[in-house]
C-alpha cells in the first residue's frame, strides 16, 4: 500500500512539473519570443506585412480577410482550411483528425493551428475576399425556451447583407468580466433572406460558454455588435425530391430561414421536419411552425420528445428524433435529408437515413462544433 502511494505521488509530481513547463513555454512564446516582421503572401499577388507570432486565422481576420470557422479558432471544428504552400511548418497532431490524406498531400492546413513564425505563402478561395464585417444594433431579444433565445440584429454598416438560407455568420464576442479576449463564434442565420437589413440568430446557452454567457448575461437591446459573413454551403438543393429535416435545439435556426425561403418562392416540395427535445420544455416556435404549415402545402412539423414530463399531457411522438423518422418511413431511397445539430446527432441520423435507403450524397448537414 505504501509503495502504491509513493507511485501515485511520483506520478502526481511528474505530471505537475510537466504541466508547469508547458505553461511556461506557452507564456514565453506569447510574451517573450519575438518572431519579428513576416510576410503573408495570398494567392501569389496580395502581400501582408505583419508581426509574427499569431495564428494565421487571427492574422487574416485582423486584416479583414475572414476564413470560416465554426469554433472561433479553438481547433475543434476543422472548418478553417486553407492551402499553405510554404512556411507553415509540419502538420500538427491537432490538425490530422480534420484532414484527409489527400488534403495533407495538397498542403491543406487548419489556419487556426498554423502559427506565423516566418514568411508564409498561402492560397484561399477568391470568394472569401467578398466576406464583409457588419456593424449592427441588437434590436430585440426573445426568449424561446429556458435556455434558448432569438437575437435580432439590424445592420448599420453596411446596411444590408445578401445570404442564402442555410448559411451562417460569425459573431464577435468582446472582452467582458470573465473573458479577457475577443472571440468569434459561428451561428446559423435564422431570418428571412429577403429581409436583407436584419440578421436573426438562435443561440442556446452553453454552461461556461464564453460567447453564450456574454449573449445571455451581458448583451442588451440597443448594444452595437459586429458580425462577419455569410459563410457555408448548407442550403436547399435545386431538385424536387421530397425532404426530411432533422434538428434539435438551436439547430432550428437554418431551417427557420430555409422555410422562409420556401414560403417566399411558394415551394411545393414535400418536407417533414422532425424537431427533437429532451422534454417538452425544449420545444419552441410552435406558432411559427404552424404558420409555415399553413403557407406550405407540402410541409409538416413533427416535434419529438425523448422524456415527456409526468403530467405534461404530451400526446405527440416520444423517443429519439431518429426513432421517430424510422417509425414514419420504411424507405427513404427517393428522399433528401437535411440535418443541423451536434456531431453525434448528425452521425446517428445519417446512419438511419442510409439504412433506410437514402444515398449518402443526398444527405446535407450543418454540424455544430
Amino acid at each position: 500500500m505504501v509503495d502504491f502511494l509513493h507511485f501515485l505521488l511520483t506520478v502526481l509530481i511528474i505530471s505537475s512539473i510537466g504541466a508547469a513547463l508547458a505553461m511556461v513555454l506557452v507564456l514565453c512564446e506569447k510574451y517573450i519570443v519575438n518572431y519579428g516582421p513576416c510576410k503573408v503572401t495570398i494567392n501569389k499577388d496580395k502581400v501582408l506585412d505583419i508581426q509574427g507570432g499569431s495564428p494565421l486565422l487571427t492574422v487574416l481576420r485582423d486584416e479583414k480577410i475572414f476564413i470560416p470557422s465554426a469554433c472561433g479558432g479553438r481547433g475543434t471544428c476543422g472548418v478553417c482550411k486553407c492551402t499553405v504552400k510554404t512556411g507553415g511548418g509540419p502538420v500538427l497532431p491537432t490538425e490530422t483528425p480534420f484532414l484527409t490524406k489527400e488534403e495533407q498531400a495538397a498542403d491543406v492546413r487548419l489556419s487556426c493551428q498554423v502559427k506565423v513564425r516566418n514568411d508564409i505563402d498561402i492560397e484561399i478561395p477568391e470568394e472569401l475576399f467578398n466576406i464583409r464585417e457588419y456593424v449592427s444594433t441588437c434590436i430585440e431579444i426573445e426568449e424561446l425556451t429556458y435556455d434558448m433565445r432569438r437575437f435580432r440584429f439590424e445592420l448599420q454598416d453596411p446596411p444590408t447583407i445578401n445570404f442564402t438560407a442555410g448559411q451562417f455568420v460569425q459573431l464577435l464576442c468582446p472582452r467582458y468580466k470573465g473573458s479577457s479576449e475577443e472571440v468569434y463564434r459561428a451561428y446559423s442565420i435564422a431570418s428571412d433572406p429577403t429581409q436583407t437589413h436584419l440578421i436573426d440568430l438562435i443561440i442556446r446557452l452553453v454552461p461556461n460558454g464564453i460567447c453564450t454567457t456574454w449573449c445571455f448575461e451581458y448583451l442588451k437591446e440597443g448594444d452595437s455588435v459586429k458580425l462577419n459573413g455569410p459563410y457555408g454551403d448548407f442550403r436547399l438543393s435545386e431538385t424536387e425530391a421530397p425532404m426530411v429535416f432533422v434538428a434539435g435545439g438551436s439547430g432550428m435556426a437554418p431551417f427557420a430561414s430555409i422555410l422562409s425561403q420556401m414560403r417566399n418562392i411558394d415551394s411545393k416540395r414535400q418536407v417533414k421536419y422532425f424537431f427533437g427535445g429532451n422534454t417538452t420544455k425544449d420545444l419552441c416556435m410552435a406558432e411559427e411552425m404552424k404558420a409555415f404549415a399553413n403557407a406550405l402545402e407540402g410541409f409538416e412539423f413533427i416535434p419529438v420528445v425523448a422524456n415527456p414530463e409526468e403530467g405534461s399531457g404530451w400526446t405527440g411522438e416520444i423517443g429519439l428524433v431518429t426513432e421517430a423518422v424510422q417509425r414514419m418511413y420504411p424507405d427513404l431511397s427517393k428522399h433528401e435529408g437535411y440535418l443541423c445539430g451536434s456531431p453525434d446527432m448528425i452521425d446517428a441520423a445519417i446512419k438511419v437515413f442510409t439504412d433506410l435507403g437514402m444515398p449518402e450524397e443526398n444527405v446535407y448537414y450543418d454540424k455544430f462544433a
